[in-house]
């Protein structure tokens, strides 16, 4: 008998339907929620010229892009397929898609996201533990299995 905690947890990506996030042009795939709630892993897809607002990650990210391009809003730097970004806690910034074809990220996220007025203020905070409701509700709406895994 295997000891679960020293399993492999596989997911199969292609059996998940792309989530929407909020907004048009969002959507996302869960791969994997921290089971101390410190953070998510996803794969995250921007259809053309959706723009990522400024905001400021509390935790550290790490994003690797699969597909597309994004442009840093702040540096004007263009990110494209194969490359890593990361972002340390306390990091703010804002992109956009570039191009005709949409982004596809796959990103790790430790704390939450905070969104920013003009003026630094936090309009709006998404934790780990909301993004996890948001996947739980959506596959119950929709009769949808939950895949992802909370370890």
């Amino acid at each position: 008998m295997t000891d679960s905690t020293y399993a492999s947890h596989p997911i199969d990506s292609e059996r998940m339907p792309w989530i929407p996030m909020g907004r048009p042009g969002l959507a996302f795939k869960p791969l994997r929620f921290f089971r101390d709630g410190s953070g998510w892993m996803y794969l995250f897809r921007l259809e053309p010229g959706t723009r990522i607002p400024r905001h400021r990650h509390v935790g550290e990210s790490h994003a690797f892009n699969l597909s597309g391009r994004r442009q840093l809003l702040d540096t004007g730097e263009v990110i494209g397929p194969g490359t890593y970004v990361y972002e340390p806690a306390g990091n703010v910034d804002s992109w956009q898609v570039v191009g005709d074809d949409p982004v596809v990220l796959h990103i790790t996220v430790k704390g939450a996201i905070e969104y920013l007025g003009d003026d630094g203020q936090v309009l709006k905070s998404v934790s780990p533990a909301e993004r996890l409701e948001t996947y739980r509700r959506w596959c119950q709406e929709h009769g949808t299995e939950f895949l992802a895994t909370c370890e």
